[in-house]
């Protein structure tokens, strides 16, 4: 099971950067494009109550926001705590 979702679509620059930024990290992502599937486009409203804005990031099921917000959480150090604490259940 995927602990990340990347909400997004084909032309935003942001999403790219996100998603690039997570490689760089080492930590897995399914992207979800929201301008390609309808019935993704409603999992995102219904996941995100209805933002209006990509990329969005959910992280085991809990929406953490954008960009800005997935870069905070890794400067404060909570992003990797949140990817040790599955890493460690996961064995």
């Amino acid at each position: 099971m995927t602990r990340v979702i990347v909400y997004s679509t084909g032309t935003c620059p942001i999403c790219d950067k996100t998603k690039s930024l997570l490689g760089k990290w080492n930590i897995d992502y399914a992207e979800r494009r929201i301008d390609t599937d309808e019935a993704i486009r409603e999992e995102f409203n219904q996941a995100t109550q209805g933002a209006r804005m990509v990329p969005q990031i959910l992280i085991d099921g809990k929406l953490i926001g954008g960009f800005s917000e997935l870069t905070e959480l890794h400067m404060d150090g909570d992003l990797d705590h949140l990817m040790a604490e599955f890493q460690g259940t996961s064995d």
